[in-house]
């Protein structure tokens, strides 16, 4: 059941499994310390495997039809040059404000090489993968006496 729940966090097997494997966590800091290390472990099928399951970030349905149109043409650029989606955490973030971080993230992004933008795109899925868990624990799921997800 770990491994699934992980699994929705950041969809590398290996990476679910690491981090199951160390249960029980004492706390959330440690299980966020355990999900970073393995983050930065991941091999490159590793990452090609996460950012496969990914689905680049869209909008509020009550945005305009053209943010929506525009953000639909920024990630099929993207999408086509890097062949997987864009990845960005929005964490922290305004809704008001994603459309901004979105097209602005993609510009500035498109102009990396291939190497480069598969580092940036490891990091945010990283920082997705730190969000997702701290959301899961803290608004959804009950944690067990070792803080980690049942």
């Amino acid at each position: 059941m770990a491994e699934a729940v992980l699994l929705d966090c950041c969809a590398s097997r290996r990476w679910a499994q690491r981090v199951a494997a160390h249960r029980p966590y004492p706390d959330l800091d440690a299980l966020l310390a355990a999900v970073d290390e393995a983050g930065y472990d991941l091999s490159p099928d590793d990452l090609t495997e996460a950012l496969a399951q990914e689905r680049s970030p869209g909008l509020a349905a009550t945005a305009p039809r053209s943010a929506h149109t525009a953000l639909r043409a920024a990630h099929a650029a993207y999408e086509s040059r890097f062949g997987h989606a864009f990845v960005i955490c929005l964490e922290g973030r305004r809704p008001t404000e994603h459309l901004n971080e979105l097209l602005g993230g993609i510009r500035v992004r498109m102009t990396n090489e291939r190497d480069e933008e598969r580092a940036i795109a490891a990091d945010e899925l990283r920082r997705l993968a730190r969000a997702r868990i701290t959301h899961l624990l803290t608004n959804h799921l009950e944690p067990d006496t070792a803080g980690a997800p049942r």
